[in-house]
């Protein structure tokens, strides 16, 4: 006889609970202790220091503070516009097939970026020890008169700054692809045609965000023109306190005053890179006001928006 196989199914069982149990990161907090503590220290000390806290705010608004951030954007402005487009001849001579005008771009940016700012100002403040007088055919009188420290700031942080703004831009213009400029070429358009036309629209996307930061590091290199006396922010702080006796006061108000410039500045370059990624990115990345007017939606709806599944 043929045993019957009994086809009752088993009963079910539940699998038994999981319990997750956390990894703890002891670490973390331990790290985030230990930075606390610092900061901690730190604001002890600056509460305990002979600082008079209470003169800074009356003097962020002084007129000679405000001179002095008026010709630090000043003086900042000029000499990135004189980089900018001293930088971008240089890269062009760079990239030429003319041997001559490439090793002088070359030597040049080679000269202005293995020396020390500083060092530059310093020497366009003295080149009267140089060239005592300019003569210029049409115009000559003596470089003491000619050399002021307007200038002197002018042609030492301009002049450097063309340096490191002609590799940025001989980057830009290498990172648009070769077959661009063919095409150009077979459309009869002549190399600054194709320059001006084809390739430096294209390469923008790639200089834009280092010249944001080179004019933002330009705002504070502007500093350096104390040495020529040029009446910058740090110039003029630097006058108050030697008859206030504010020194670190008045420091700490120069300082405020540039991290000012650096972050209205800074949105204002987050917006200009948003404006060339339009050809890269699908979709932009949202603003701070959109991210902000978002937040604040999703606040005032007293939920928490749905998941969706």
């Amino acid at each position: 006889m043929t045993p019957t196989l009994d086809k009752t199914p088993a009963p079910s069982v539940p699998p038994e609970q999981i319990k997750a149990v956390p990894v703890r990161h002891y670490g973390r907090w331990v790290a985030g202790a230990a930075v606390i503590a610092v900061l901690v220290l730190i604001g002890l000390a600056f509460s305990n220091a002979n600082i008079n806290y209470g003169v800074i705010p009356d003097y962020l608004t002084d007129g000679t503070i405000l001179s002095g951030v008026w010709h630090t954007l000043y003086i900042s402005v000029l000499a990135m516009l004189l980089g900018l487009v001293l930088g971008i001849t240089l890269a062009v001579m760079r990239m030429s097939s003319n041997p001559v005008t490439s090793t002088v771009a070359w030597l040049y940016i080679w000269l202005f970026r293995g020396t020390p700012v500083l060092v530059q100002l310093l020497i366009w403040y003295n080149i009267a020890l140089v060239f005592p007088i300019l003569n210029l055919g049409f115009y000559k009188d003596e470089m003491n008169q000619v050399m002021t420290p307007f200038l002197a700031a002018l042609l030492g942080l301009g002049l450097n700054e063309a340096a490191y703004m002609s590799e940025i831009v001989r980057a830009g213009i290498q990172s648009v692809d070769e077959g661009q400029t063919e095409a150009s070429n077979a459309l009869g358009m002549t190399r600054g045609q194709t320059l001006r036309r084809v390739v430096l629209p294209q390469a923008m996307r790639v200089i834009v965000p280092p010249t944001g930061n080179e004019f933002i590091n330009m705002l504070k290199t502007s500093s350096l023109a104390y040495a020529v006396q040029f009446n910058e922010v740090i110039k003029r702080s630097t006058d108050i306190s030697s008859t206030s006796l504010a020194v670190v006061e008045m420091y700490f108000v120069a300082s405020i005053w540039y991290l000012i410039l650096t972050s209205f500045f800074s949105v204002g370059q987050y917006y200009l890179e948003r404006r060339y990624a339009r050809g890269s990115t699908r979709n932009l990345p949202p603003t701070p006001f959109q991210r902000l007017k978002k937040n604040l939606r999703l606040f005032g709806s007293f939920r928490r928006p749905e998941v969706a599944r």
